[in-house]
């Protein structure tokens, strides 16, 4: 397995890159319990995605461009979106019922905030 805290199979440059397997979830730690409660999931909400069981948060999360009222009291919802949403925006978007990307968008350089 790869070290705590790497991105598996979405990082080029991992033994275990595979694009086909990005974005699917899971790691070493153990999931999530749910946390459900009445924040709305509006534009900009951070909630953790997970399979069909709600106690199986584990390691992705979604941004919402869009209300997604669905969605609330389903997902646990953890942040907002307070600045900077334009950029989020720029992000490609996926399709289908799993949201996958072709040629997703690459971070190419991180500088940390000091």
């Amino acid at each position: 397995m790869a070290q705590t805290g790497d991105v598996q199979f979405g990082n080029e440059s991992s033994q275990f890159f595979d694009l086909g397997k990005a974005g699917t979830g899971g790691s070493e730690y153990p999931d999530l319990k749910a946390e459900f409660s009445d924040i709305p999931h509006e534009r900009g909400t951070l909630s953790m995605a997970r399979s069909s069981d709600p106690n199986s948060a584990n390691s992705q999360f979604f941004i919402c461009f869009q209300p997604a009222s669905h969605l609330d009291r389903q997902y646990t919802v953890f942040g907002k979106v307070i600045k900077g949403m334009e950029f989020v925006d720029q992000i490609k978007k996926g399709t289908g019922s799993n949201g996958e990307v072709s040629e997703p968008d690459k971070i190419v350089s991180l500088k940390p905030k000091n």
